[in-house]
């Protein structure tokens, strides 16, 4: 019984946690919630707690083409940002003669009268 309260083997926190981020650890778990035998809700619960390194080895690296984690450098410029920069510049260009040619046109009609 002793061996229980004082362990011969004791493990830090950062044992623990290096060893876990090594290795891997999964956790999975579903909840289901029944009201007189209808299943109303069901959750399923799946984590993987790893290292990135542990998780590129096992083909997991979403968060490389996430725009919201990623971070792209102000300087750096898209190609299809220059694209639609150069089609909005077109279609302002164009809203801006056609409401040129229908003030002349309303002028137009304003001085026939």
């Amino acid at each position: 019984m002793p061996e229980l309260v004082n362990p011969t083997r004791t493990h830090g926190l950062v044992d623990i946690l290096d060893r876990v981020l090594d290795k891997g650890l999964v956790i999975a778990g579903d909840i289901k919630i029944n009201l007189a035998n209808v299943e109303l809700l069901t959750i399923q619960v799946r984590l993987l707690i790893c290292s990135i390194d542990k998780a590129e080895q096992i083909g997991l690296n979403w968060w490389r083409n996430d725009p919201r984690l990623t971070m792209v450098p102000a300087t750096a410029v898209l190609p299809a940002s220059v694209e639609m920069e150069a089609r909005l510049a077109r279609i302002e260009e164009q809203l801006t003669r056609l409401a040129a040619s229908t003030t002349g046109t309303a002028g137009t009609k304003s001085s026939r009268k």
